[in-house]
């Protein structure tokens, strides 16, 4: 009897050790399918199927440009093309990317007066992959890669960061005159127009004091936003400093820029600021210069222009437009 209870305790204890194993061994199968899973959900995630061009190095550095299924993209530096370059070397329709199938790219060279190179090699066409290296003109480099919608997300917030005003939303100072000197560069190469408006707020100080910062700002913003509904796409809005705002306008000539000017300092005389009921007066001065009816080598002389002349218009009772033509500033 002893002895069946013993043999009887030991094959309970060795049903006991097998249940276990085999719930370890359902518990391990479980884990390796659960993290089987969540690899492929991860890989599902994170599957980098969106072709996109960044701009390395050139006028337009930090530029990102998606290449959708059935899109074409030109690059050049004619009005038109999709990708707008101000770079020596560049011709008005230099290469073209098309998808060939699904997320496959390919560039072809259009017959450009100094060719394409793909990875330091001149192409005539051929198939892009993740990583290669575009250099067009004597200073764009463009990189061909694919991003995952996260990247894409984090890299357009980063972006956008890195160039606007945190506050207005404008594009910020350092942005602007980056800008500003390729715009310069080929008004003068290629003998066409460029305008400077660069206004700035009457009394904003008054304001500040009378209504708080807070209610400053909130002007700030409001006539940003008014401003740069106004402007063309083509157009650089940007806050400049401060409660000074500039605007950069290709191809548009003095007089044509002076009725730029007169229409935002219009809009903002009509519209309503307004602190806890109480409506706030907000008026501009703006100061107007344009190449090549405006001497100026650089940018930034181009900018001095446009200041004296804002300064001649605030010193001549603010809320108005003058234009700066040779060594005067005129009113428009």
């Amino acid at each position: 009897m002893a002895l069946e209870r013993l043999d009887r305790m030991n094959d309970d204890r060795e049903r006991g050790r097998m249940s276990r194993r085999l719930f370890e061994d359902d518990s391990e199968a479980t884990r390796v399918a659960n993290l089987g899973e969540m690899q492929e959900q991860i890989a599902t995630r994170s599957r980098r199927d969106r072709p996109c061009l960044l701009i390395l190095a050139g006028s337009n550095v930090g530029e990102r440009y998606r290449i959708d299924d059935g899109q074409e993209i030109i690059i050049g530096r004619t009005s038109g093309v999709t990708i707008r370059l101000n770079d020596d070397g560049v011709s008005r329709r230099h290469a073209r990317l098309f998808c060939a199938n699904e997320h496959e790219v390919v560039i072809e060279d259009l017959q450009s007066s100094n060719g394409t190179l793909v990875n330091n090699q001149p192409i005539t066409q051929v198939l892009l992959r993740d990583g290669d290296k575009i250099r067009i003109g004597a200073t764009t480099v463009l990189m061909f890669t694919y991003h995952d919608q996260v990247e894409e997300l984090f890299q357009e917030s980063m972006y956008d960061r890195s160039i606007r005003d945190e506050l207005t939303k404008a594009f910020n100072r350092r942005f602007f005159l980056e800008r500003l000197e390729s715009e310069i560069a080929y008004a003068r190469r290629h003998s066409t127009p460029l305008a400077i408006l660069l206004f700035d707020i009457d009394h904003f100080k008054r304001i500040n004091d009378t209504f708080g910062h807070p209610t400053g700002d909130v002007v700030l913003a409001r006539i940003s936003k008014l401003a740069g509904g106004t402007v063309r796409t083509e157009d650089v809005f940007a806050r400049y400093g401060g409660e000074e705002f500039i605007v950069l306008c290709r191809g548009v000539p003095l007089e044509s820029a002076g009725i730029l000017a007169e229409r935002i300092r219009m809009i903002i005389e009509a519209s309503a600021f307004e602190h806890e009921g109480q409506r706030i007066p907000v008026t501009i001065s703006v100061g107007v210069s344009a190449f090549p009816t405006t001497p100026a080598e650089t940018g930034l002389e181009l900018i001095g222009a446009a200041d004296e002349a804002l300064y001649e218009a605030k010193r001549t009772g603010r809320n108005r437009v003058l234009l700066k033509q040779g060594s005067a500033a005129q009113e428009h």
